[in-house]
Parts: structure tokens; sequence; C-alpha cells
């Protein structure tokens, strides 16, 4: 296998020119896909997606409509005996805004410092498109993937992927495969490899509470009828202990306590404290007591309060009594967390801790996602903690997301199917941001990982 690392590797190196001339004419198609103006963009990324494809040599390659941007979709079937792999990524990207924080423009590439320069730069069209090179450098030496490919690309994973559900299940049969391998997702830091365990599901509510049918006179009526806001402050204070444990009855049940060896796992990771809270401008960190700071971001399931409203909000004063107040919950899931029962439990709690005095509803948001683990035996996670030891010469870190990653989950539930991450993002890659850059060094080095990891990957079943 080492030789034909080596010429795979020699392959790259040769026409490293051509791949980055290709990725920057990827990078220049606006494919923003939140913004109605750049639909057009966003289907010439889907076409330019699949000529590169086809330029590969796959020899099945063809669009897939959903309800909104289409999938693009590739497969080369080399032996039937061996593993299948699907490749995943997106071609959709953030809005650039706000434009006059770029050094450069968005949508024109400009190499600076041995970094890519624009947006998509990392997420996540440079870490697919280094994916695609280190396939194509498999295709040229030995003229066939050395495993079964599928290739799911989507243009709606940066306004949350709302067609996808329906889409894998509509695509089902098609989509089979052993494992999914995620050309989106990062690194923990440039010398410090890791992989990626698990990713937090996610649920979300709105609380709507009344206690009269209009807003009121504060001096007729501040001490006799119940001020809407003032209530729903109250009841919004029982969502926690004083600590940061939520109080909600049977949030905790059913959740998968971490192991000493998972503990002592992330404990590992390399963790600055001070430099954290520096960062972000905190004074020192709160949450449910008795884990540390990553263990609650990365593996304790949270209830966050993100808006609350209701009365006079304009300036100076105004003497009312509010008749309404609002606010928005999402609750970050962990393994084996459920999104409606969590939902539920958060009804039953607002109706307990209602004051008589108030009418209150509960709506749920639409969005919800489960928590998604890969198992710690998978083949692929095995292979590619090798592949990552020979690149680094050192163990990758285990690393968990505390957001919230929904294809994982539906491929998964969908085709049985984990998913590994194996991306080369970085923290300092700016993603979602002015200046959005990738590393040429992470896209040479995340090219040579998918030539390793597919060439072990045909050593060994992913299969259940």
């Amino acid at each position: 296998m080492e030789e034909l690392v080596r010429r795979c590797e020699s392959s790259l190196v040769q026409y490293e020119t051509e791949h980055l001339e290709a990725l920057r004419d990827f990078l220049r198609i606006p494919s923003v896909s939140a913004l109605p103006q750049h639909q057009t963009d966003v289907q010439r990324a889907a076409e330019w997606v699949a000529q590169r494809l086809r330029t590969l040599g796959i020899p099945d390659v063809r669009l897939l409509p959903t309800e909104r941007n289409p999938i693009v979709y590739g497969q080369w079937i080399v032996d039937p005996t061996l593993p299948t792999v699907l490749v995943y990524g997106h071609y959709d990207v953030q809005p650039p805004d706000p434009l006059d924080l770029w050094e450069t423009p968005p949508f024109e590439p400009t190499l600076r410092d041995g970094r890519l320069y624009a947006r998509g730069a990392s997420d996540d069209k440079g870490n697919m498109f280094a994916a695609l090179c280190g396939i194509e450098a498999l295709i040229r030496i030995i003229g066939y993937p050395p495993v079964n490919l599928k290739f799911f690309f989507e243009g709606e994973e940066e306004i949350g992927s709302p067609s996808m559900p329906g889409a894998v299940r509509q695509y089902r049969e098609l989509l089979a495969c052993d494992v999914v391998v995620s050309a989106d997702g990062g690194m923990y830091g440039h010398d410090q490899p890791s992989l990626t365990l698990s990713s937090k599901g996610i649920c979300a509510c709105q609380v709507d509470l009344r206690t009269a049918a209009t807003d009121m006179h504060s001096g007729q009526y501040g001490a006799v009828i119940a001020n809407a806001v003032q209530t729903l402050v109250q009841l919004a204070a029982t969502f926690h202990t004083p600590e940061g444990r939520v109080a909600v009855a049977g949030f905790y049940d059913t959740v998968r306590e971490l192991s000493p060896e998972e503990r002592a796992e992330i404990a590992a990771v390399p963790f600055d404290p001070e430099a954290y809270l520096a960062t972000i401008g905190a004074k020192t960190f709160w949450g449910e007591p008795g884990y540390t700071p990553l263990e609650r971001a990365w593996a304790r399931p949270t209830l966050d309060i993100n808006g609350f409203w209701g009365g006079f909000q304009g300036e100076g004063i105004k003497t009312v009594t509010p008749c309404e107040a609002h606010l928005k919950i999402t609750c970050r899931l962990v393994p084996d967390q459920d999104p409606d029962e969590i939902l539920s439990l958060i009804e039953q709690h607002v109706q307990a801790h209602c004051p008589p005095w108030a009418d209150v509803q509960v709506t749920r948001l639409p969005g919800s996602a489960r928590p998604f683990a890969i198992r710690r035996d998978h083949p692929a996670l095995t292979a590619a903690r090798a592949v990552l030891r020979e690149l680094y010469g050192k163990e990758p870190l285990m690393t968990r997301v505390g957001g919230t990653i929904p294809v994982a989950e539906l491929f998964q539930r969908e085709l049985g199917a984990d998913m590994l991450f194996f991306a080369w993002g970085m923290p300092d890659n700016r993603v979602h941001a002015p200046n959005e850059s990738y590393r040429i060094e992470d896209f040479r080095t995340m090219a040579r990982a998918y030539v390793r990891l597919l060439l072990r990957l045909t050593e060994s079943t992913t299969g259940q």
C-alpha cells in the first residue's frame, strides 16, 4: 500500500496548480443559499460540482431534485463485495456580509500568506474539493476507486438542510451505503488532529403568556392586575437551579452518562480556561455542577432562553402594565434524549409552574434533530485514527461537537450508516465571518488523507 500511496501523493503534487485553479473557479460562484437573488448561482454551483465528478470519471452523475436545491449525486460501484462509502459535503455558502470587513472581495479568491481567502474557502468548498482531489489521485493511478463510492453534495446546509429529511427518505435505496464520510468539519488545531465522536441534537419552542386582554395603565392597574413580563420572568427562572442545572422534571432521565474513560478522553484535550474566557469576554464559567466546561459543552444537555420580549421597548418611559410576554427556548440534546419527549416535558413544566392569574401556551418550533454518536468500534473510525497517526505522528484527540449536525443523525436513522467526520477546517479559518480562509497546507493534507483512508477502508468491512 505504501508504494500506491507514494504514487498518489506524487500525482497530487503534480496536479496541485491545476487543482487550486479549479478550486478558485468554484469559489467564484456566489452560491449563497439564504438569499433568493443567488438562486441561479446555487444551481450553477450544483452543475459545477456535477461536472467535476464527471471529470474524475464517475460513471453515474445526476442532480437529484428536492423541495429546494438539488443534491449532486454520483456513484461508482466497483465491486458489490467491497464497502460502499458515501462522501458528504455541501456546495452552498453563507452570505458574505459585512462586505466592508473583507480585505479582498469574498468571491474573488485571493492567495495570501499560504492561505486562500474567499467565502466558502473552508466551509465547505475547499474541504469538499480537497476530498475530491484525493479520490481523483486514486482513480488516476489505479484506474478506479478502491471502494464503492457514492457522493451526496447538498445545497442547503447553510440554511439548516430543510429538504434533506424528505430527500434522504425518498432516495433511501439509491443512497444505501456502509458509512458516510463527511468532507464538512474540522480539526482541533493545526498540530492537533482530532476525530469527532458525537454532536448534539436540538429542539425548540416558544412560550406565550397572557394576563389580560389588553395592556393597562400602570397607575390604575399595576397594583391590581399581574404584569405579564414580570410573571414570565418568574416562570423562566424555574427552568434552572441557581447553579445551572436544568430543573425540568425528567429532563436528564435518559441522558447517557459519561464513563470514566470518556471523561479522561475529554480531559486529555488541551484547554486553556483563562484564554477561553478572555476570547469571549466572560468573567467566569457557568453551568451544570459536577462537570468541566468541555464536558458540559460537548456531552451534557442544555436549555437556553434565546429571546425574551414584551411590554414597552422604545426610548423614554411608557407607564404600562403589559398584558403579554414571550420567550424562545432551544435545547441541545445528548444521547439518548428524544426531541419530542423533551418538548413534552417543557410543556408540562410550564403548565405546572404558571401562576393561576396567567394563561400560557407552548408552541413547538420546526427544526428538531436527534443527537448523533458514532459507535466507538466502527471500522471507519479505526481507519481514520490510523491515518491521522501516520500523517501527524501522534494519536488524534477524541472530540465532540456542541452544535447540531442534522444530516449525521438523518443518515444514521434512514440509512443505518454512521457518519465519520473527516475534514480539515481549523479554528482560525473564520468560517461564516469576513476573511474566511483555508490553508494550502491543510488542503494538501486532506487530499493525502483521503487517499489513505479509502485504501484502508478497502481492507475492512464497514457494515454492522
